[in-house]
């Protein structure tokens, strides 16, 4: 069985962020949180998995443990494993079937059987199917109660938040929401409104029409400022992508959804990392991620300020002094803090 793996380990920059809140502080020790990984270890496919799914060090053939914590950062890996069997492959084995069967037997095969076969075909295919492997990283910022997920999608985010969940027996965590709708917010941006300080526009946007039939305009490399822009505005388009600059130390595109994407750090953050020579993965690793979650430390709170606010949810107002703890731990007071 080949299998075919997509993590990257040489680099920690994040690329796509899903950020979540934390209904509660995680109160987890590193050692202990690595503990109850270990429950859910990736273990990998067996002949007969179609898919297969768990922990895996962060630091991948360099490392052992299933966490990376730095100064009450923790980063975690969920691994997955999916065999590959091409559809088309299966029409044509199928088909074969059905036609030598009702060669063999001069009847028709209907509906039913032709679902059994095919469930047998894949059956037979599984022990010889090429595997791939992705990883979808994440890392708990227990100074602000977030979640952050590298992921291009919220679906594939959110498979990881259910994959906690199920390792942990509970995980409270849901995503970001602010106090006003952030198309809106962007459309006003774009027809004059000043942007918050420490914020400037990128060169892209997307607008679309309320209409269907009114259409979308795509702008990159695009003076956002610009006439044209404003009059797309004017004649009742609306942002549902904004590229953004950040005190020149990052930029990303900022969507309707508040996800945020093509998320990338300046040469200015960057340098810190070459001013070390850092050569070895472990350094280099530990290194990237010291940088970026520092950087981000400070990126996401200003970002909800300039978005109005972030609309916390009640529990999280109500319950602050609640923990994500051990569960076996004697008394909450005597959980350690990340």
């Amino acid at each position: 069985m080949t299998r075919f793996f997509t993590g990257v380990i040489s680099s920690m920059w994040f690329k796509n962020i899903q950020l979540y809140r934390l209904g509660q502080p995680f109160n987890l020790a590193p050692e202990t949180f690595d503990a109850r990984l270990r429950s859910d270890e990736f273990r990998g496919c067996s002949t007969m998995d179609m898919v297969a799914s768990g922990w895996a060090p962060p630091l991948g053939r360099h490392g052992q443990q299933l966490v990376h914590a730095a100064n009450g950062y923790i980063m975690i890996c969920a691994r997955k494993e999916e065999k590959i069997i091409p559809a088309s492959v299966v029409r044509q084995l199928l088909e074969d079937k059905v036609v030598a069967l009702e060669a063999a037997e001069s009847r028709e095969v209907y509906r039913r059987e032709k679902l059994r076969m095919k469930e047998e075909i894949i059956v037979d295919l599984l022990p010889r199917a090429l595997t791939r492997i992705s990883d979808q990283f994440a890392y708990i910022d227990t100074r602000n109660n977030f979640l952050v997920v590298d992921s291009a999608s919220s679906g594939k985010a959110e498979d990881l938040v259910a994959q906690l969940r199920n390792t942990l027996g509970r995980f409270p965590a849901t995503p970001v929401k602010i106090k006003q709708s952030l198309s809106a917010l962007m459309t006003r941006w774009l027809g004059g409104e000043h942007l918050p300080r420490g914020f400037e526009f990128g060169g892209e946007c997307e607008l679309r029409h309320p209409d269907p039939e009114g259409g979308v305009i795509s702008c990159k490399h695009q003076n956002l400022e610009a006439t044209e822009v404003r009059n797309h505005i004017k004649n009742g388009k609306y942002a549902v992508k904004l590229a953004l600059l950040w005190k020149e130390r990052l930029s990303c595109v900022l969507h309707e959804d508040l996800s945020i994407k093509r998320l990338h750090f300046e040469d200015i953050i960057k340098e810190a990392e070459i001013d070390t020579g850092a050569d070895d993965p472990v350094t280099r690793f530990d290194l990237d991620f010291s940088i970026m979650v520092l950087e981000l430390a400070e990126f996401f709170p200003q970002l909800l300020a300039a978005l109005g606010g972030e609309d916390l949810p009640e529990k999280l107002a109500e319950e602050p002094t609640a923990v994500i703890a051990d569960s076996a731990a004697p008394e909450p007071a005597e959980a350690e803090l990340a």
